[in-house]
């Protein structure tokens, strides 16, 4: 008796012993299958082997596997990120699942090279989070710039990697980076979140500007650094500025001081504006149209005023045939040379008043006496205008500048042809004896799109212009409509080199600077779109309309 009482209690503790190995397998296959339902990311499941505490029943050490608070959870699943709503649009988005990034309070922009400290300060500022230099240490959170070894590669193009709770920008060179950032200031705007994933990104087109007559109507220093930041949000990279024309010369001058007009930019307030400008990566490319819209020089100078042989002043246009003229243009361009160091510049060159007579030979005998006597007894008026423009673009070669004039100052069957180097700017069809642009492309030159028919914003809406809308530009314009509504044949595209939404202040109190800011806000948006990304645009009209207010 006394043995078998002994022995009961032993055959009860083996079945209690098996209902509980049996229902332990059993919690352990609920485990499994809820292991089984994480998303496969890069982060390990809960209850996984890489997730276990180092003292798991696996490492012999500490509790038992079976112990309650070891029991598995579910993995957060996240969804397959979808590529980021931007303006311009990013190229090219490889998905992955993750929870994205956002800035919040205690991360930081770190840098992996000196040259990209102003872009990290900026970021960072814009973010709200702290700008910790270079670091080689990896944080939680941390947003990294870097410039890559990628040889060859554009140097506006940028690679943004969103993983493990941290975003690395890398790029050829500090302009790609910058633009990654634009990117990624873009996709956390307003409380939105940087989705997980890989961008890789560059412009269609090299040139992307906005050009604004600050001649014929005055606009503060403040209001065009409001622009400057705008365009840089955007990607553009070139800002133009007309500032000299028959109605007032804008910008302080110390070799010729009795031409400059009231009111004016100071020096030290175009300085803020370049410097402002080079920040983000905009080059600032100054005109002073040259022969003609030489009003305001004109006034100071009355010696210099080109006149018929009747002694009718030919507006805005001065004697080509006199070197005074040439000695006064040049001060000018050496002068302001300094005080605009990108390496662009627009000589002008368009709507010369000698040439749109019937014969300009005839009505201006001192030009054609200067023409004959310097490039033989054939030579026309348009020589000597040509050699005009080739002589402006001598006078800033020597400042290492890359220059451009308007296609109306260009000339067929003329002796003298213009330099091959001078790009085309070109805005029109209208003018007499207009080119079609094909046959700019077909000598091998360089355009830059102006087409007046999109990309003119003309105060009052004189002659026959209208305000441009986005839409249109949106949904019909591209780098190839050069003129008109035809676009180019493809073969020519490598030649056209961007283009430029261009301001114009004909009738200078229409519109407030306020109004044009409002007016251009959405026709510059679908211009930068347009070429930044080539084909057609993914997002309808109504689309991106939607993202541009949501983006401010």
């Amino acid at each position: 008796m006394s043995q078998h009482r002994r022995r009961a209690p032993e055959k009860n503790t083996v079945v209690q012993r098996s209902l509980l190995v049996g229902a332990l397998v059993a919690a352990l296959g609920v485990g499994v299958g809820l292991w089984a339902s994480g998303d496969g990311g890069d982060s390990e499941p809960a209850g996984s082997a890489a997730a276990r505490p180092s003292g798991s029943a696996e490492s012999g050490t500490g509790r038992s596997r079976s112990a309650p608070d070891a029991a598995p959870s579910p993995t957060k699943s996240y969804a397959l990120s979808t590529a980021p709503r931007t303006i311009p649009a990013v190229r090219s988005h490889t998905p992955a699942r993750g929870p994205g990034w956002k800035p919040a309070r205690g991360q930081r922009v770190v840098v992996e090279d000196p040259e990209l400290a102003d872009e990290g300060r900026l970021l960072a500022k814009e973010l709200g989070i702290s700008y910790a230099g270079e670091k080689n240490d990896v944080l939680a959170g941390d947003v990294r710039l870097s410039l890559n070894d990628d040889e060859g590669a554009d140097p506006e193009s940028y690679t943004m990697t969103v993983r493990g709770g941290r975003v690395t920008i890398s790029g050829p060179a500090d302009a790609g980076v910058f633009y990654g950032t634009r990117t990624l200031k873009q996709t956390v705007h307003d409380g939105g979140t940087a989705p997980e994933g890989v961008i890789r990104d560059e412009p269609a087109k090299p040139v992307r500007g906005f050009m604004l007559d600050i001649a014929r109507k005055h606009f503060t220093a403040d209001w065009i650094e409001d622009r400057v930041r705008e365009l840089g949000d955007l990607k553009y990279n070139q800002l133009g500025l007309h500032f000299s024309d028959d109605q007032a010369f804008r910008i302080e001058s110390d070799s010729h001081p009795e031409i400059v007009s009231e009111p004016h930019l100071t020096k030290a307030q175009v300085r803020r504006i370049v410097a402002l400008a080079a920040e983000r990566h905009i080059t600032v490319v100054p005109e002073i149209d040259s022969p003609g819209h030489l009003g305001a020089v004109i006034a100071a100078h009355p010696d210099l005023q080109l006149r018929n042989t009747q002694g009718v002043a030919t507006r805005g246009a001065i004697d080509i045939s006199k070197d005074e003229s040439h000695e006064i243009v040049d001060d000018l361009l050496n002068e302001y040379a300094e005080l605009f160091p990108g390496g662009q510049w627009h000589l002008g060159g368009d709507e010369y008043q000698a040439l749109t007579v019937a014969n300009p030979e005839a009505s201006f005998p001192q030009l054609a006496n200067a023409a004959r006597q310097e490039f033989g007894a054939g030579a026309t008026v348009a020589d000597l205008a040509t050699a005009w423009v080739n002589e402006r673009a001598a006078t800033m070669r020597v400042h290492d500048k890359t220059v451009r004039a308007w296609n109306d100052g260009f000339f067929r069957d003329t002796s003298v042809k213009a330099d091959k180097d001078i790009q085309v700017a070109y805005w029109t069809g209208k003018e007499i004896g207009a080119r079609q642009p094909v046959e700019y492309l077909a000598e091998g030159r360089k355009v830059i799109n102006y087409n007046d028919e999109f990309l003119y914003y003309v105060l009052g809406q004189p002659q026959t212009f209208v305000y441009p809308t986005g839409q249109r530009i949106y949904e019909q314009w591209t780098p190839r409509v050069l003129r008109g509504t035809e676009p180019v044949p493809a073969r020519y595209d490598p030649q056209i080199l961007g283009g430029s939404f261009a301001v114009w202040c004909d009738l200078a109190n229409s519109q407030t600077q306020d109004q044009v800011a409002a007016g251009v806000r959405m026709p510059i948006r679908a211009t930068v779109e347009k070429l930044w990304n080539p084909g057609r645009p993914q997002q309808s009209w109504a689309q991106f309309r939607a993202l541009a207010d949501r983006l401010g």
